[in-house]
């Protein structure tokens, strides 16, 4: 197997401005270099470039390794407490389609680049080796699998009913490209991200690295924080059991914890503080791990988020649609193995509805989205009455918690660990391959 490419969705617009540095050609125009602008036509089914109507264009490098390009206003973090745009450039060829009433820029690059960038911009390009070794084999297996996937029938990941929401996000949100370059996927800001050499010497270590299980490509999630348990698969996405993505302690040491599908056993854990490897507050080590805007908080490992009646009417109407009234109660009704919320009853004065899995929750109860759904509630009464003034949510760990723990993968590395220990511990069953 040689290289491939990968075609990553970066930005989509009315309008998309780009600077080409270095020599570009066109199917139709042999030299393109400079700034450029490319507009959606009024028929809202062609691209406007230079004065012609394309159904879809591609610029491509003379030099592969020496031209790059610029694309103005790249939204990171899209709906995330750090939603923001920033100016990025990319290595390998622009191209421009439309999709979904909007002109979109597709990055297509090599795959052992696009994993330089995705390591330096998931976490620092300054963390340690094994750190960004091991991530390099796992954010190359998870790509490599999508890639696969796309082949595949699409997943029905969402269900309504009178009584019930179920949704979850996945490789199948996308059908223009393989992948997007933001938190839905992999976060993929391009070279300016990378310092130093680090992330290119673990992604050369490594190279056609994967991690597989039983012949097949290891869909190989990770998260920031698991909260100290690694939730399992099917809790977060598709009914599929993946026995390489299953519960496992945040810890070397054969520690026994609790069923924390039990919601006594549940509250008691998230309540405490139990000793994890991402249970880590060492600046050293979450600078590793955490972008700057990653860092406008500090309480990931246990949190607590407090929303007031008047907040979660609106945001369950803006954000799912869901209208019961004043809001009495919310339950949850299945929790997975990290006790993070699958299913969660919400119960008003004027109905009820359940909704899942654990993004949906997320989204739901928040602006953007909570840190994670293992949280417990506890309401605040005011004066007495019968609806809650407020509900305070006390939450453990950051993400779906599912596969690798990205602080505490951190911590390992810097405990000594080499990158195939932090492999096995997060992904146990798996086998580390060569494809090329």
């Amino acid at each position: 197997m040689n290289e491939p490419y990968v075609s990553v969705g970066v930005l989509s617009g009315k309008s998309i401005k780009f600077t080409l540095k270095g020599i570009y050609s066109t199917d139709d125009v042999a030299i393109v270099t400079g700034e450029q602008e490319a507009t959606l036509s009024d028929s809202g089914i062609a691209i406007v470039w230079n004065g012609k109507n394309y159904t879809s264009i591609e610029f491509t490098p003379t030099s592969y390794d020496g031209d790059s390009f610029e694309l103005e206003d790249v939204v990171i973090g899209v709906d995330f407490h750090w939603q923001r745009k920033e100016r990025q450039q990319f290595r390998g060829s622009i191209r421009l389609i439309v999709s979904d009433g909007n002109l979109t820029a597709v990055n297509i690059v090599k795959v052992e680049d696009y994993l330089i960038s995705v390591i330096s911009s998931e976490m620092s390009s300054t963390s340690s080796l094994p750190l960004l070794r091991a991530h390099a084999v796992i954010s190359r297996s998870w790509l490599l699998a999508q890639m696969r996937h796309r082949s595949t029938p699409r997943v029905d990941s969402f269900r309504r009913s009178d009584t019930e929401i179920t949704r979850w996000w996945d490789h199948d949100d996308h059908n223009d490209f393989d992948v997007c370059a933001d938190d839905h996927c992999q976060r993929y800001q391009g070279i300016s991200r990378v310092k130093g050499s680090a992330a290119h010497e673990a992604v050369d270590d490594t190279c056609g690295m994967v991690l597989m299980f039983n012949g097949e490509l290891c869909d190989a999630r990770f998260s920031k924080c698991c909260g100290g348990v690694f939730e399992e698969f099917k809790s977060c996405w598709g009914d599929i059991h993946l026995p390489y993505l299953v519960a496992g302690r945040d810890t070397v040491n054969p520690v026994k914890y609790p069923d924390l599908t039990e919601e006594n056993e549940a509250r008691e854990w998230i309540l405490s503080c139990p000793a994890s490897f991402c249970s880590n507050n060492d600046e050293h080590i979450l600078s590793q791990v955490l972008n700057n805007y990653d860092r406008e908080r500090n309480d990931f490992y246990r949190w607590t988020e407090e929303i007031t009646q008047e907040k979660i009417i609106r945001l369950l109407n803006e954000r799912s649609g869901i209208n019961v009234g004043e809001v009495i109660d919310l339950i949850p009704l299945q929790r997975g193995t990290s006790g993070r919320i699958i299913r969660l009853r919400i119960i008003g004065t004027e109905g009820e509805i359940v909704i899942g899995k654990e993004l949906m929750i997320r989204r739901t109860l928040s602006e953007s989205h909570l840190l994670s759904s293992a949280f417990v509630v506890d309401r605040h009464f005011k004066d007495g009455g019968n609806v809650p003034d407020s509900f305070i949510l006390h939450g453990a760990g950051w993400g779906h918690g599912v596969g690798l723990c990205q602080i505490g993968a951190a911590v390992m590395g810097e405990k000594g660990y080499t990158f195939d220990e932090i492999l096995r511990h997060y992904y146990p069953v798996a086998s580390i391959v060569k494809l090329y």
